[in-house]
């Protein structure tokens, strides 16, 4: 992790050995570390309104453009091809210096392909710094008006005081029924999709 402070943001020794800042939440795998490390970083350097509204940009032209997204998920390209051209591509969005930075890192160390990714995942931990609760609730069919707001109301009295909830809602068939809830960096599944696994694995284990 001090590697990815020292060779990303600054040359200095000093900085690349200093403590990371402790995300508000708790953030896992590649593009955790990533995302962690950007969010100290950018706290250090009080930038984290602007590295935000960078990565929301980069992602609105991930998603919008089928060339970029394929350059991003290229798996043949050399490295130093790809820090080259997400550099050029910074400095034509106008990007900040500390992303434009990171970005070249993700690319020269070889996880650009983790890009949307690594942005969903400093968007929580912002969502987070930001004293904002965010829940997902996913259901295998779209719920009606009134099963939302029964739901709305319960979560509502999850979070903290102060805190702003924000529910959102998705429609996944593969769970099959039930629900699973996203709530910040927890989940809970209680789809059906999980409860036939559980009883396969314990059949797979009886016999």
């Amino acid at each position: 992790m001090a590697q990815i402070m020292k060779r990303g943001f600054s040359t200095s020794a000093a900085l690349a050995k200093a403590q990371l800042v402790k995300t508000p939440i708790q953030v896992h795998g590649v593009e955790g570390r990533y995302a962690a490390a950007l969010y100290s970083a950018g706290h250090k350097q009080n930038k984290l309104d602007q590295i935000s509204s960078d990565l929301n940009n980069v992602r609105a032209v991930y998603k919008d453009n089928k060339k970029f997204q394929e350059f991003v998920l290229d798996p043949t390209l050399k490295a130093l091809k790809k820090k080259t051209a997400i550099e050029a591509v910074s400095t034509k969005l106008g990007l900040s210096k500390e992303t434009g930075n990171f970005l070249g890192l993700l690319a020269e160390n070889g996880r650009l392909n983790k890009l949307e990714s690594v942005v969903s995942s400093f968007e929580s931990i912002m969502r987070a710094h930001r004293g904002e609760l965010f829940v997902q609730v996913t259901s295998a069919e779209e719920l009606s008006s009134s099963n939302q707001k029964a739901l709305s109301d319960a979560l509502s009295k999850i979070g903290k005081s102060g805190q702003k909830l924000t529910v959102t809602y998705a429609v996944k068939p593969s769970i099959l029924g039930g629900l699973v809830v996203t709530i910040g960096d927890k989940y809970v599944d209680l789809s059906i999709a999980s409860r036939v696994k559980k009883y396969k694995d314990a059949l797979a284990t009886a016999i």
